[in-house]
């Protein structure tokens, strides 16, 4: 069995200066990459060190202190964790624009002075974004 895009993946890192250290990824199309919840793209060069090797395979691999990789395991993937990637960054999206949106508020309020007084902001940091109601 040849690994291929889609495949889960257990490694073994070689070191000079360290133990080996395991590894556990998802080989995925960049696009549904996202390496903290275990989904390594495709083109990146542990992935490629991988693809089309079999399990048991000791490869050359050079990235700093790593001179091998051991491909202790691989098997099909989990069926839906790239959409699930999809819908957590978007998710992370829609935070940081809400984040940026409070904080211009705050900037806007600590820097205004009208005729009636100065906005205090900080009634600003209890801000809850509310999505729109649309009717």
């Amino acid at each position: 069995m040849k690994i291929d895009v889609g495949y889960q993946v257990e490694v073994e890192l070689l070191s000079r200066s360290a133990e080996a250290e395991r590894l556990t990824f998802q080989i995925v199309p960049e696009a549904q990459a996202d390496f903290a919840h275990g989904l390594l793209g495709e083109s990146t060069p542990l992935a490629r060190a991988v693809l089309g090797q079999a399990e048991g395979s000791l490869l050359p691999y050079s990235m700093d202190d790593i001179y091998a990789v051991r491909i202790l395991s691989a098997k099909a993937g989990q069926a839906g964790t790239e959409n699930a990637a999809a819908e957590r960054r978007r998710a992370e999206a829609e935070e940081a624009a809400r984040q940026a949106g409070r904080t211009s508020a705050i900037v806007f309020a600590s820097s205004f002075s009208g005729k009636w007084g100065d906005y205090d902001p900080s009634g600003m940091e209890k801000w809850e974004d509310k999505p729109e109601q649309k009717d």
